[in-house]
């Protein structure tokens, strides 16, 4: 090891001209050498006699444990190695290392109980209060079959008043008893937030499609006549997002359209059977958008992973 032994001046002079009038010598290890004449000269005392080739450098050590006011510089110290762990590291498999998080919820294999309530969107003269309820099946976690039942209750809304004064005519409404589909459900969307930076919510977004019947009954203007009702194919489609609560109960919200053709009593309508009135009546085709809500009970209550990581 290469120690030099200079007094303060020149040591300051040293740092400064070493680039000039020293030689240095780079090894592959990234090792400088400083020579400073002869390193047999033992003159002042400072020199060790070493060839000056440790296998080790980078560090500076300054020492001043003689006294004598001179520093001592050591440049030689050790280097640690490539891959050798810091003091106290313990080294870790790749095996325990997890890379993605297990859904905090799973479906496949379970039944859910949907119960829901809905209200009509797009009829101002006519709402409708849907009372519904669902059994879905999960073949997987994103794709479901099941069975819907629907009862309405109807209201009339004010515009009907109004267009019976002011127009002396009453509108041309029907209203629906109950209806029952087959659908099928679609999760494509996943995911979650924050609440108040505290709290994760999952939730996703699915698409529903499915195909049943709707019962629809006229609303006669004049009570002389009797009314009919119509059974009308009912194709739906719906978007929705299921929030999940806990590893049994979830808080379902979205919009879906009933899309059937129905028919309605003709306007100069004479006949007072109700029969003779359905063959004489008039189609149209209707969108029954109504907004639902509702909650998820789910069988089994709680899942097991029967998959690794």
């Amino acid at each position: 090891m290469k120690r030099l032994s200079l007094t303060l001046p020149i040591a300051l002079a040293v740092l400064v001209y070493a680039p000039i009038g020293a030689s240095a010598q780079d090894d592959d290890d990234g090792e400088i050498e400083i020579d400073e004449g002869d390193p047999d000269d033992t003159g002042d005392g400072t020199g060790d006699g070493g060839d000056g080739d440790d296998g080790v450098d980078g560090e500076i050590e300054i020492d001043e444990g003689d006294g004598d006011g001179s520093l001592d510089l050591d440049l030689d110290g050790p280097k640690p190695k490539k891959g050798d762990k810091k003091l106290g590291e313990e080294r870790i498999s790749w095996s325990d290392i997890i890379v993605v998080v297990r859904k905090p919820f799973l479906k496949v294999s379970r039944l859910e109980l949907l119960p829901t309530w809905g209200v009509t969107m797009n009829d101002n003269i006519i709402q409708h209060i849907q009372l519904s309820g669902q059994l879905n099946y999960f073949l997987t976690d994103v794709l479901a079959v099941g069975l819907e039942g629907n009862y309405y209750v109807d209201r009339n809304r004010e515009p009907f008043d109004l267009v019976a004064r002011q127009a002396r005519r009453l509108p041309t409404v029907n209203k629906y008893k109950y209806g029952a589909s087959l659908n099928f459900h679609y999760v494509p969307v996943y995911g979650k937030f924050a609440v108040l930076n505290e709290y994760l919510v999952h939730w996703e977004t699915f698409f529903t499609a499915g195909v049943g019947f709707t019962q629809s009954e006229t609303k006669v203007r004049d009570p002389r006549f009797q009314p009919f009702t119509n059974f009308l194919i009912t194709p739906n489609v719906g978007a929705s997002m299921r929030f999940f609560l806990t590893k049994f109960l979830t808080v379902n919200v979205g919009i879906r359209d009933y899309i059937f053709v129905d028919k309605f009593e003709a306007v100069d309508r004479t006949e007072v059977s109700g029969e003779q009135a359905k063959n004489n009546a008039d189609s149209a085709i209707i969108n029954n958008v109504l907004f639902q809500a509702g909650l998820s009970f789910w069988i089994p209550p709680s899942f097991d992973y029967t998959t690794f990581r």
